[in-house]
């Protein structure tokens, strides 16, 4: 796509006071790690169950009213897309989403309840990107990526104002490292944006860590060549985009790599000391924390992304 222009921290700002207009912050909760006070951002209990809803109403709420009435395209495995479809409803805007057909049920039954028009794809074959494209050209109608986009970068970093807020309320100090799940990157750009101060850490899935793998070779580097499967839907990006490795690159930020194992782990460990209903692509930071890939340290922030399971295989994990 065309970058009109940079996503910024005011943006971030911007971003925060639409959502604070609307929306109560999403709790923010502290346990022991080793020893060390951790503070975990709950982005499972927004309306949709996930963070996207953050960059869906700053990018749409942008629109003039024109544009508007001609509606939205977004392409989602299911979080971005129920926030583009909570965020249309609420406009009054027709939103047409682009999904996978292993998308989880769940995400996909919640973006169809909330109107929005849901057409297929095979993953593995085709290009949602393209599909997209020629929808929202056809239809005249506006193009939202999941995070390759200015509006919804600042809108995913919103989450990092108010998670220092709470912090500061809390007495809990600013967050001095901030530890994040990442697909496309567009929340921890978004939140690297938001929280200058603040040393990053992006999470992936093993085999889907091509954000790691663009940081540490400073220049974009693609998911390899017949990925492993894995539960973290929500992050099975094969390619980051420009701007978010642009703006994650620039604040020296880094990455690990979890196992499936260590995901499973750590949604148990936020169900029994949290009491919170994590989705896997949403602990991929936790996991990160609980297994020593990143060090528990004072004011270490971790983003809990989503909380969009699939029944079953929540039940499974739980089990396990």
């Amino acid at each position: 796509m065309t970058i009109v222009r940079q996503p910024t921290r005011a943006g971030t700002r911007d971003a925060a006071a639409k959502l604070a207009a609307i929306l109560p912050p999403t709790p923010l909760f502290t346990a022991d790690i080793k020893g060390v006070t951790v503070a975990f951002k709950a982005e499972s209990l927004q309306p949709v169950g996930a963070f996207k809803i953050r960059g869906a109403w700053h990018r749409l709420t942008a629109l003039d009213e024109a544009t508007r009435a001609r509606g939205v395209v977004a392409f989602s495995s299911g979080n971005h897309a129920q926030g583009i479809a909570w965020a249309a409803k609420r406009l009054g805007m027709p939103a047409t989403i682009v999904m996978p057909h292993d998308a989880p049920a769940a995400k996909r039954d919640s973006t169809l309840a909330l109107g929005a028009e849901v057409v297929g794809y095979d993953r593995m074959r085709e290009s949602r990107e393209q599909i997209a494209a020629r929808l929202a050209e056809a239809r005249g109608a506006t193009l939202v990526p999941s995070f390759d986009d200015p509006w919804v970068i600042e809108g995913q970093g919103s989450a990092g104002i108010e998670a220092a807020a709470q912090m500061a309320e809390q007495g809990l100090g600013t967050p001095a490292r901030v530890v994040v799940p990442c697909g496309g990157g567009g929340l921890a750009a978004g939140i690297a944006l938001a929280l200058p101060e603040a040393r990053m850490t992006i999470a992936e899935p093993e085999g889907w860590d091509d954000m790691r793998m663009s940081l540490e070779a400073s220049w974009i580097e693609p998911v390899g060549a017949n990925p492993p499967p894995t539960k973290c839907d929500a992050l099975m990006t094969t390619r980051v985009s420009p701007l978010t490795f642009d703006v994650l690159s620039r604040r020296d930020a880094t990455g690990v790599a979890v196992s499936e194992e260590e995901t499973a782990a750590a949604q148990r460990w936020a169900a029994e000391r949290l009491r919170l209903v994590i989705e896997p692509g949403g602990a991929v930071a936790l996991a990160a924390v609980l297994a020593g890939k990143v060090a528990a340290a004072p004011g270490m922030l971790v983003i809990l992304s989503g909380g969009n399971v699939d029944r079953a295989d929540y039940a499974r994990v739980l089990a396990a």
